[in-house]
């Protein structure tokens, strides 16, 4: 085990090295500057397209399974991909960003975010364009799918990495982590036990995981948003209380995003490359801009027209990013906790109750546990996903079920190896994602100009898939 450990520590250390930074940047950079700054541009619009999508009439009944729209609403796909993204490294990752590269690392996730808005519209539009249907009439895509009907089928093999890389690490990244850092959370701040909460996720996850994506986007129509909001205004509510110091925490974001900052109390310092690096990996690791993970929820959107869902996808990384880790982000830099050495959810919940005394620690937790639970929903059906490209439609339920039952596993269990294999499969998932986007961006392309030339080019019927 030791051995293995060791392996798959070095493997990380490449993974989530400088050189797949690099690579995340360098494509999400070729995608910006190919669609012309076009994701930052009509983000308004991105947001009025994402307000019109609240409620897709089905489609029509007389039309073949082939051709309908989709099982979901173009909103409820964003709400499924945020249920995923929006978790703990919204409020741990971006603590530990600034725990060990300073708050410099803020800047470089904010430019992380606006990097990644272009890739994620690229993986949406080619989510949309190249997916099928499967044998029970319902849409299937992401990364596997483009990869394999917009490359052929000689690349087929690289969409099976992605799909074991994707199948492996939802048990991870989307289940036992989340629900092990949920108990943790449950058990300092209410003294539940860890298999109590184990038990209690299992039962409310599965009755919504057991129901598809149908369940899944329902609830994350609803949850989402909820969440998403209720964090936000906390946060602003602590930013009122520490409003003196908001000009001087922008201040310091600015400034030490390219000069070093020198140790202080508890933190010890941090060279700018530190800011870049944690910047730029928790900024990934909180959006998962480029890791293939989001066009699966968006491929399942009641839409004809990719570049529509695209323009909504690509919100998933400004709400995520430049909204709540800039919230969490502040209420860090305004609290001055951050200079006493905490890393981590435990650095969030502090710099929340110095500003809210009795009740911050409780706000984070409660935050935790609601973003942990999403976040298990939505990877459910990543990893379902991956398992059927794999495996076919007869193994979605059996990976539902072990799913579930593997959530309270977590919450009691050592999750050190864990961790470090999920988080190893997180990265390696990027990679076969980032050759097709760069392959297929020529397509990406090509759909944008026609798209707002007026050229209302739908994709076509989607594929056959399983039968």
């Amino acid at each position: 085990m030791e051995m293995l450990t060791n392996l798959l520590g070095a493997i990380n250390g490449v993974v989530w090295g400088p050189l797949m930074l690099v690579l995340l940047l360098g494509v999400g950079i070729y995608l910006q500057i190919g669609l012309k700054l076009m994701p930052i541009r009509k983000l308004g619009m991105g947001f009025k397209l994402m307000w019109q999508g609240r409620d897709v009439k089905p489609a029509d009944k007389s039309a073949s399974k082939a051709s309908s729209d989709g099982e979901i609403s173009p909103f409820n796909a964003l709400m499924t991909a945020l249920s995923a993204t929006i978790g703990t490294g919204n409020i741990a990752g971006v603590a530990t960003a600034i725990a060990l590269g300073g708050p410099g690392a803020v800047f470089w996730m904010w430019i992380t975010a606006l990097v990644g808005m272009a890739t994620k519209f690229a993986e949406a539009v080619l989510a949309v364009r190249y997916r099928e249907t499967d044998s029970t009439g319902h849409h299937i895509g992401g990364p596997m799918f483009y990869i394999k009907n917009g490359l052929g089928k000689k690349w087929l093999w690289l969409g099976g990495l992605f799909s074991f890389f994707g199948a492996v690490a939802a048990f991870g990244i989307g289940n036992t982590v989340q629900s092990n850092s949920v108990a943790d959370a449950m058990d300092a701040t209410f003294g539940v036990p860890h298999w109590l909460t184990g038990v209690i996720i299992m039962v409310l996850a599965g009755a919504v995981i057991l129901g598809g994506i149908k369940r899944i986007a329902k609830v994350a129509g609803k949850l989402v948003p909820i969440m998403g909001v209720a964090y936000v205004l906390a946060g602003l509510l602590v930013l009122i209380v520490n409003a003196g110091q908001i000009g001087e925490a922008f201040r310091l974001i600015f400034y030490y995003a390219f000069n070093p900052i020198a140790a202080a109390g508890g933190f010890a310092g941090a060279a700018v490359m530190a800011a870049i690096r944690f910047g730029v990996a928790r900024g990934i690791f909180s959006n998962e801009a480029g890791l293939g993970s989001a066009p699966i929820a968006h491929a399942a959107a009641q839409t004809r027209n990719p570049v529509r869902q695209g323009l909504i996808a690509m919100l998933g990384t400004f709400i995520d990013t430049i909204i709540v880790c800039t919230i969490t982000a502040l209420v860090i830099l305004t609290s001055t906790v951050w200079i006493d050495g905490e890393a981590g959810a435990s650095l969030t919940a502090l710099s929340f109750d110095a500003a809210l005394p009795g009740f911050g620690n409780q706000i984070v937790a409660v935050a935790l546990a609601v973003f942990a639970f999403t976040t298990i929903l939505g990877w459910s059906f990543y990893g379902e996903k991956c398992c059927q490209f794999l495996f076919g439609t007869r193994s979605i339920m059996l990976y539902r079920v072990l799913f579930v039952l593997a959530i309270p596993l977590g919450a009691i269990a050592q999750l050190g190896f864990i961790w470090l294999m999920a988080d190893t499969f997180n990265a390696m998932m990027a990679i076969p994602n980032l050759i097709a986007l760069a392959l297929l961006s020529p397509v990406v392309f090509k759909l944008t100009r026609d798209y707002f030339a007026g050229k209302d080019i739908l994709p076509g019927e989607a594929l056959d898939h399983d039968k």
